[in-house]
């Protein structure tokens, strides 16, 4: 593993419900880095960074996932935040009792997040309970206010576009863009991130310096995220179907041979 390599996934197996939804992920993520992922729905991606995070109905059946060195499995999810993991979820959780503001509070000094509430025009649903009755835009913002919060080393974003219109898009793009340090030079930057994307459309905002697509549990494309992603919107996933059935089939004659 090269040393400035912060995420290594070798050859990872997941098991959701006793189905095994990933086959054998590689992949490395370097200092600095964002990855956007792409695949159509159901196809593993969401799997993925749960796994990573270390959510319990996410079974880890083989391989390993590296961070900065150091094995993770095992590790608890607050464990994993601790050491500067931070995710923002698809589809955001809603903490009844918990005002905005006071988590915000206990994550971070609040004063330095003043800024971003205008930038995210949050500022008059600091005191509402977290992500209760907001609209998707509202709880996508929520998520990068408090990813902001966490200052995460590694970040992991699970379609952020989802359920939100183009002027929210542009705004939580436009932040998370300073969050992953897109304005300095490639060298000068820290932070590294994996982007979750259906549609692609947070990629005006968030530039992505390498592209995968997961198709069927297995990684079957590797290259330039944008021109990854023109060839999805011009023949959809097709292309992926015969890289799948070719590892589908290495996988069943492994298994043949281990019987």
């Amino acid at each position: 593993m090269d040393k400035n390599t912060v995420l290594s996934i070798v050859n990872l197996h997941v098991e959701v419900e006793g189905h095994e939804v990933l086959h054998g992920i590689n992949m490395d993520i370097n200092e600095g880095e964002t990855i956007a992922i792409f695949g159509p729905n159901g196809s593993g991606k969401t799997t993925l960074i749960m796994t990573i995070m270390g959510f319990s109905n996410y079974r880890i059946t083989k391989g390993e996932i590296l961070y900065k060195g150091k094995p993770l499995n095992g590790l608890q999810p607050y464990e994993r935040a601790h050491l500067g993991i931070g995710i923002a979820f698809q589809r955001p959780p809603v903490i009844r009792g918990v005002k905005l503001s006071k988590l915000l509070n206990i994550i971070s000094d609040n004063g330095e997040l003043k800024e971003y509430y205008k930038k995210l025009d949050f500022e008059d649903m600091l005191e509402r309970d977290v992500n209760l009755g907001f609209s998707g835009g509202e709880s996508k913002r929520s998520e990068v206010l408090q990813l902001l919060a966490q200052k995460p080393y590694f970040v992991m974003l699970d379609e952020p576009e989802s359920g939100v219109d183009l002027e929210n898009i542009k705004i939580i793009g436009e932040v998370l863009a300073e969050l992953l340090e897109k304005d300095k030079h490639f060298s000068e930057r820290h932070r590294s991130a994996i982007i979750v994307t259906h549609t692609g459309h947070i990629l005006k905002y968030v530039e992505a310096d390498k592209g995968y697509t997961i198709f069927n549990g297995y990684l079957t494309c590797e290259g330039n995220p944008r021109e990854i992603l023109a060839e999805i919107e011009k023949n959809g996933f097709n292309g992926c179907k015969p890289c799948t059935e070719a590892k589908e089939l290495l996988r069943t004659k492994e298994g043949c041979k281990n019987d």
